[in-house]
């Protein structure tokens, strides 16, 4: 573990402790990844995701996110304690107990109508919490935006949860199409959002890093002005060579369009 943290401590400058930097050095070979990405939901993914949406009824998807979201449990719950997040601990367990026996499974989210409500992390943030440097914006081929220490911690989170030790070959199909499928469902319901930045950006690649940083930033505690300044905008003062002028620009706004 302390070997993973070390390469995560060693990658390229942290963008985010000046205020609103984005530090993307392979943005050739990323925005090459982009157009894969963008051409696989054009080709497969939307498709796919308007299908499941059409013919799988609100509930039952619903129900299949649920389930996919409590076998996640024990990974984030492993990832508290490797924050010394013991509240955050406390309430995935509990909330992984209830889904499991009141929610039969999971299939109802029983802990959210008792007004216990998840405590999302990964290990991306367990490398924030031990130090590691944000390193440099890079896109991976299908999983999308991501940064040098999300793409270590996508990684290391294949092992972090215990379920995978435990469950057995058909168990382990059967998580993993629920895992799709709640993806599938997420693309339908957020399908104009997705079509918007990926398909009708005049630079999709621009708007998606830019919603990607911002949004990952504030998640892990950023400073809000970093988060909400305008990275294409330069800042009167000549001597703030990466400083912005505009605090509150929409973070969703195309930098790109006339």
């Amino acid at each position: 573990m302390a070997a993973v943290v070390g390469l995560a401590a060693c990658t390229a400058p942290d963008p985010s402790v000046t205020r609103g930097e984005i530090f993307d050095p392979y943005e050739e070979s990323n925005r090459k990844t982009h157009e894969f990405n963008r051409a696989l939901d054009k080709a497969l993914v939307r498709p796919a995701g308007n299908a499941y949406g059409g013919v799988i009824p609100q509930g039952m998807q619903e129900n299949v996110g649920n389930f996919a979201e409590n076998l996640s449990a024990p990974g984030m719950i492993t990832n508290n304690v490797l924050q010394g997040d013991a509240r955050g601990g406390a309430i995935n367990l509990f909330r992984f107990l209830i889904n499991s026996t009141f929610g039969f499974g999971g299939i109802i989210d029983a802990a959210t109508e008792f007004g216990v409500n998840v405590e999302y992390t990964d290990f991306g943030e367990t490398l924030h919490v031990w130090g590691a440097r944000e390193g440099a914006y890079i896109e991976l081929p299908i999983l999308g935006p991501s940064t040098e220490r999300d793409a270590l911690g996508k990684a290391v989170d294949l092992f972090t949860n215990p379920l995978t030790y435990v469950l057995s070959g058909s168990d382990r199909r059967y998580s993993r199409a629920a895992g799709v499928a709640k993806r599938l469902g997420e693309r339908n319901r957020y399908g104009d959002t997705v079509d918007s930045v990926l398909h009708e950006s005049a630079d999709s690649y621009a708007q998606a890093r830019l919603i990607y940083l911002q949004s990952r930033r504030f998640d892990l505690g950023g400073d809000m002005d970093a988060l909400y300044a305008d990275p294409y905008a330069k800042s009167a003062d000549a001597g703030a060579e990466n400083a912005y002028e505009d605090p509150y620009a929409d973070p969703y706004a195309d930098p790109y369009a006339e």
